[in-house]
């Protein structure tokens, strides 16, 4: 073991690695709980939720294992936060319409999201993408993607309302026209017990995180469910149910359930770009990042080699959990608490992804969780994502508009697509023109102009609901 993980060599021990990659698994375990019901829309998108919870302790599982084995890479996979909260959306927001988005759709956009992923690795455009975007955007994305999701956990848990209709004089002038609007937005109810519930979750999670305990978000959710089951608001017939069972089932996966017609016939090219777009940028960060910590990038030349392989399996990782029945799988920044508890190798990796196959076990237990519970981490996880605001220079308005519109649309317009769309758009126009009449400080890529194209093509064929 301690020569094929190099332990030795990185300034290691198994004790340290398996305490590390515990210490991995703790801080990122909540993912068991809330994809499910994130991906299953809290029961309105048709997934189902035991499907989605074996998917993703299997995604978490082999994957994580293989960055390990393949790599020596102290970084854990698992279905990222933000694109599953995407994914339902579309799904949910297609209803009604008269092209609706299936789960087995969205299945499908993720799985060619993949395979774009890893043909764009291995043919080195990856690198150009993360090199043409500038790190404005980059952040704005990721602040966006937080307020996306905080809405989403706010709407879930019952703290915020959103109003059905709006009401307007049709003949008054356009001011009165928008002042007459109702308030869209209201606050639940507080007698409401999933509000409470809510309410204890953001506390207990919160004060766990400022006393800087690992797995804070993991246990918020176990403290509120214990909650829960004191109010009375915990149904104990998940331990007996025949759909969540002890051992784990595996004829219930949704093993690649793909609807290649369907893709097809209702045209969702956007939605397979954003999956891959977004992917393209939160890994690199996190690879780069988590390398750099664990001082991988001491010798660059072999970080390099390395960052680049866990790169191609981060790439299969998308295909590979599409295929087992879930959003996009992605590399966790939450790696980084194992990597400070000394994780160096790929045995830290290993330690995480068998804990993950091991949770394949507790699906009565993690089916005991409420909505709220789950519903309170993602509001905190949004609070996790914005703290990237701080390296916007909001001071230079080449860099602070485009990345407003980004990080606002996303949240406003219920579209992560939109927020990088308008983001791309606006910065290129407005970095050309200060290039063109200004203090010419803003190099545009060549790609960002295509991308820029592409963006306006879309919108003038699709329209905004394409």
């Amino acid at each position: 073991m301690d020569r094929f993980f190099r332990l030795r060599e990185n300034g290691t021990g198994i004790r340290t690695e398996i305490m590390a990659g515990l210490t991995t698994f703790m801080t990122m375990a909540y993912i068991l709980a809330v994809n499910p019901d994130v991906l299953t829309g809290f029961g309105k998108t048709g997934m189902d939720w035991y499907a989605v919870f074996l998917a993703t302790a299997l995604a978490g599982g082999i994957f994580t294992i293989a960055m390990g084995l393949f790599v020596n890479f102290p970084v854990a996979l698992a279905p990222g936060m933000g694109l599953n909260a995407y994914f339902a959306t579309v799904i949910l927001s297609s209803a009604g319409t008269g092209k609706p988005v299936t789960w087995e759709m969205a299945l499908t956009a993720v799985f060619i999201s993949g395979i774009i992923f890893i043909i764009l690795t291995v043919t080195q455009v990856r690198q150009l993408l993360i090199v043409a975007v500038p790190d404005s955007l980059k952040h704005a994305i990721t602040v966006g993607i937080g307020l996306f999701i905080t809405l989403i956990g706010l709407k879930n848990s019952g703290l915020l309302t959103v109003a059905a209709e709006t009401t307007k004089d049709v003949k008054a002038g356009a001011f009165t026209d928008l002042l007459s609007f109702e308030t869209i937005f209201h606050m639940g109810s507080l007698e409401d017990h999933g509000v409470q519930l809510a309410l204890v979750g953001l506390l207990l999670i919160s004060v766990l995180m400022v006393l800087r305990v690992p797995g804070a978000i993991l246990f918020g959710i176990l403290g509120t469910t214990i909650v829960a089951i004191i109010m009375g608001q915990v149904d104990f017939d998940t331990l007996s149910d025949p759909k969540t069972p002890w051992a784990p089932d595996f004829s219930q996966i949704s093993f690649a359930s793909f609807d290649w017609d369907g893709v097809w016939q209702t045209g969702i090219i956007s939605i397979i770009a954003t999956f891959t777009f977004v992917e393209l940028f939160d890994t690199f960060g996190t690879l780069v990042g988590s390398a750099n910590r664990a001082g991988i990038m001491k010798n660059p030349e072999e970080g390099r080699k390395r960052v680049g392989k866990a790169m191609l399996v981060d790439a299969v990782a998308v295909s590979g959990g599409a295929l087992l029945g879930t959003s996009t799988t992605t590399a966790y920044v939450e790696s980084s608490a194992g990597i400070a508890e000394g994780g160096r190798t790929g045995l830290t990796a290993v330690t995480t992804g068998v804990c993950f196959l091991l949770a394949l076990f507790l699906a009565p237990i993690v089916a005991l969780i409420p909505g709220p519970a789950t519903a309170a981490a993602l509001i905190i996880v949004g609070v996790l994502m914005v703290q990237s605001v701080k390296e916007i220079d909001f001071q230079n308005y080449v860099i602070a508009i485009p990345a407003f519109l980004t990080i606002t649309f996303m949240p406003f317009t219920y579209n992560i697509a939109n927020g990088i769309s308008f983001g791309i758009v606006a910065y290129v126009i407005l970095a050309t023109i200060d290039n063109w009449f200004g203090k010419k400080g803003h190099k545009v890529h060549w790609l960002m102009w295509v991308l820029a194209i592409l963006v306006i093509a879309r919108y003038a064929w699709i329209g905004s609901q394409g």
